[in-house]
């Protein structure tokens, strides 16, 4: 699903589509996508703290997709980031 949903965001940045909700953020640009992530960031604590199991898990997907966003509009995938996980990796 991960690989499936980066898919469709890097689909939307190369051709952007009316309507889209990714497409227009790429077009607002670098600093909007970086708000959102602030925004998603304190929705994920602020669930943490009290609004429950399901909340969280919305949350935490809200914040993953302007992740991949933001991977996307730097020309960066979900595999540099297991490359940089597996580089971490202490029991390798």
């Amino acid at each position: 699903m991960f690989e499936r949903l980066a898919a469709l965001i890097e689909d939307r940045r190369i051709n952007p589509a009316a309507g889209s909700y990714t497409s227009r953020l790429f077009l607002m640009g670098e600093d909007a996508i970086l708000k959102k992530i602030g925004e998603e960031a304190m929705e994920v604590i602020l669930a943490a703290k009290g609004q429950g199991n399901q909340r969280l898990v919305e949350e935490i997907a809200d914040l993953f997709y302007h992740l991949l966003v933001m991977l996307a509009a730097r020309g960066l995938s979900l595999a540099d980031i297991q490359e940089e996980l597996l580089r971490r990796d202490k029991t390798r």
